[in-house]
């Protein structure tokens, strides 16, 4: 089991920066790969990002290459979303998710374990 709770979220202006925190407990934290996805008004969930369990690999979504980074640190099970160069078009409810199983993945069916979500909104 895990359980995930993010924090972070906050409303901000175009250009600005953010750091998602997402807290992790459970003994199997430390086998899983993890990934950020987040969810606009009036429509699905999408991903964002993702980091395998040892963090020697990322993955992101092409709108964010550049100016969002995932990170982990398994020592105080914490997962993080640096976002910066933040636009209109990131605000969403921010979901940081678990997947029991070392690799990345981009699939949102793939991860067996969900925050409760924290939401950004970036205003212009």
């Amino acid at each position: 089991q895990v359980q995930l709770v993010e924090s972070g979220g906050g409303l901000v202006q175009v250009g600005d920066s953010l750091r998602l925190s997402c807290a992790a407990s459970g003994r199997a934290f430390s086998r899983c790969a993890m990934g950020w996805f987040r969810q606009a008004p009036g429509k699905e969930r999408e991903f964002v990002a993702t980091i395998s369990w040892s963090g020697s690999t990322t993955y992101y979504v092409d709108s964010v290459k550049g100016r969002f980074t995932i990170s982990r640190d398994n020592a105080k099970n914490m997962v993080y979303l640096q976002m910066n160069s933040l636009k209109p078009e990131d605000t969403a409810n921010y979901y940081c998710a678990a997947r029991v199983l070392a690799t990345t993945s981009t699939k949102e069916w793939e991860y067996g374990y969900w925050g409760q979500g924290t939401q950004v909104t970036v205003s212009s």
